[in-house]
C-alpha cells in the first residue's frame, strides 16, 4: 500500500477541525433551506379578473397564499395605489392592464410594476372619484386565496324614482332607503346603483321579444306595481356549471332580461333587477334592494345542479322557518346560501338584521301565505312547459327569500347539471318559452291577488 493510499490517521487537532467543519455545515444546512422555504412560500399570482359594472367594478387577484397589501388614494388626478408585498411581477399580474375595457365605468387604465424587490405596485387611474374597498378572501370552491378590490362611486345615485310622472326623483330620496351600514359588509354597496348599465350583447335578444315598448314619460303614475327579478349568482360566483361548461349565472341573466321585456309591456308594471350584468351581488343586498324599491313581488331565478346528474324538472321554493320539506330542498338552499362565500363578501361581526333572525313576526307569516299563493300559480304554469321535479311548492331556508314584507319565490327553471336540460337552458327558444311561462304566472297571480292596497296604477 502506497503512502497515498494509506488510511489517514486523525490527530486530536484534525479531529477537532473535522468536528468544527461538520458543525458549521449542519448550521448552514439548517439555515439555507429555511431561506429557500421562505422563497418557495412566497405568494404566486395564478389568476387575475376584472368585473366591470355600473354598480361597482371588482378586480380580483388570485394567489397560492394570502397576499399582504397596503393601499392609499391619490388626488389630482384620482388614483388608487395597492402595493402587493412578497410577490413577483409575473405574467398573470402583467395581464391586468389588458383586462380593463374602455367602457369600464371607473378605471381609466391599470398599471402594474415592480416598486422595489418583492413589492409589486398596482396603480389604478380612475375616471371618477371612488370609494374603494380592498379585502382578502380565504380559499373556497375552486378558488384559491383572493385579494379583492371593489370600486364604488363616491357619490351614490339611483334612477328608480324617475318613473314618477316624468319628474326627476328628489336627490337622495331612494338613496336613504338603500344606504347600508358599511360595517355590515364591504360588498354591500352594489345595492346603491348608479346609472343603468351599458348596452350588452343580450340587449339585441331582448329587442326581438314580441312586446310593444311603453313610453313611460307619457304616463301619469302615482306608483307602479313593482316586480323585482333576481338572476342568481354573477361575477366571481358562476353558480352551477353544466357538463358542457355552461354557467348558471349566464343562463338565468338571459332569461331574466327576456322576462323583464315582457313584463314592461304592461304600463302598470315596472321591473327592478338585482343585477343586470355579470357582477356579484351579496344575498343580503338583494333583499335590501327589493325592500328599498317597495317591491310587490320578488322572484329569484336559478338553474341549479344536484349531486345526481339525472335530476331534472322545474321547481318552485318559498321560505321555511321550520326546516326544509325535502333533502333536496335543504341541499339546494345550502348551496344558494353559500353564494356569498364564493362571490366574495367581506364578513364582519355585524349581521344583517333581516338575515339573522329565525323567528318571523305576523307580517312575515302573512307574507309567507302570499308567497305560497304566488308559488302555486307559478308551479302550475311551469308544469305546462317542463316536467315538475316536485308536484308541490317546496320550502327551505333560502336567505334570499327573507324579505319580511314581500311575497318571494325562488324558481329553478331546470337542472343545468342534467346534460339534456343544460342544452335546453342555453337554447334561445327554451329561454323565450321560459320567459313567457314566468310572465304568465306573474300575471295570473296578480289577477287573483291585486296589490291595490299599496299600489296606485298608471293613468293615461
Amino acid at each position: 500500500m502506497s503512502r497515498a493510499t494509506r488510511p489517514y490517521a486523525l490527530t486530536p487537532d484534525t479531529g477537532r477541525r473535522h468536528a468544527l467543519r461538520a458543525a458549521v455545515s449542519t448550521l448552514f444546512l439548517s439555515v439555507v433551506p429555511a431561506g429557500f422555504a421562505r422563497a418557495a412560500a412566497a405568494a404566486s399570482v395564478v389568476a387575475v379578473r376584472v368585473w366591470p359594472a355600473q354598480a361597482y367594478t371588482r378586480v380580483t387577484i388570485e394567489s397560492t397564499t394570502p397576499l399582504t397589501f397596503k393601499q392609499f388614494v391619490l388626488k389630482n388626478p384620482d388614483r388608487l395605489v395597492v402595493d402587493l408585498e412578497g410577490v413577483d411581477l409575473n405574467d398573470e399580474l402583467q395581464k391586468l392592464a389588458g383586462k380593463v375595457g374602455s367602457d369600464d365605468p371607473y378605471i381609466q387604465q391599470l398599471r402594474a410594476g415592480l416598486n422595489k424587490p418583492g413589492t409589486v405596485r398596482l396603480v389604478l387611474d380612475l375616471k371618477t372619484e371612488v370609494r374603494p374597498q380592498v379585502f382578502t378572501l380565504v380559499p373556497v370552491a375552486e378558488y384559491k386565496n383572493r385579494l379583492v378590490i371593489d370600486l364604488y362611486p363616491a357619490v351614490q345615485k339611483d334612477p328608480l324614482l324617475a318613473f314618477l310622472d316624468g319628474q326627476t326623483a328628489p336627490d337622495g330620496a331612494l338613496d336613504s332607503q338603500l344606504k347600508l351600514d358599511t360595517n355590515t359588509s364591504a360588498a354591500s354597496q352594489p345595492a346603491q346603483q348608479t346609472a343603468p348599465p351599458d348596452r350588452s350583447p343580450n340587449d339585441d335578444v331582448m329587442a326581438q321579444a314580441d312586446t310593444k315598448p311603453i313610453d313611460r314619460s307619457k304616463l301619469k303614475v302615482d306608483r307602479l306595481i313593482t316586480v323585482v327579478l333576481d338572476p342568481g349568482h354573477g361575477g366571481e360566483d358562476p353558480g352551477a356549471t353544466g357538463p358542457a361548461g355552461n354557467h348558471e349565472k349566464d343562463v338565468v341573466l338571459s332569461i331574466a332580461r327576456k322576462l323583464k321585456a315582457r313584463l314592461e309591456s304592461d304600463p302598470n308594471i315596472r321591473v327592478v333587477m338585482t343585477r343586470d350584468a355579470d357582477f356579484f351581488v351579496p344575498l343580503g343586498v338583494r333583499v335590501k334592494k327589493a325592500r328599498a324599491v317597495q317591491g310587490d313581488l320578488f322572484m329569484s331565478i336559478h338553474a341549479d345542479a344536484f349531486i345526481r346528474p339525472d335530476a331534472n324538472g322545474s321547481s318552485v321554493f318559498v321560505l321555511s322557518d321550520k326546516g326544509a320539506t325535502s333533502t333536496a330542498a335543504k341541499w339546494l338552499a345550502q348551496t344558494q346560501n353559500d353564494a356569498d362565500l364564493i362571490g366574495g363578501v367581506k364578513i364582519t361581526n355585524t349581521q344583517d338584521k333581516y338575515l339573522a333572525h329565525t323567528l318571523m313576526d305576523l307580517t312575515q307569516t302573512a307574507t309567507l301565505n302570499d308567497s305560497m299563493r304566488f308559488g302555486r300559480a307559478m308551479l302550475t304554469e311551469l308544469g305546462g312547459l317542463n316536467r315538475l321535479h316536485k308536484g308541490a311548492v317546496e320550502q327551505a331556508g333560502f336567505a334570499v327569500l327573507k324579505a319580511p314584507d314581500i311575497p318571494s319565490i325562488l324558481v329553478e327553471t331546470a337542472f343545468i347539471s342534467n346534460p339534456q336540460e343544460e342544452q335546453r337552458l342555453i337554447s334561445e327558444d327554451y329561454q323565450d318559452k321560459m320567459a313567457d311561462t314566468l310572465h304568465t304566472g306573474i300575471k295570473k297571480y296578480f289577477s287573483k291577488n291585486p296589490p291595490l292596497s299599496r299600489t296606485k296604477l298608471a293613468q293615461s
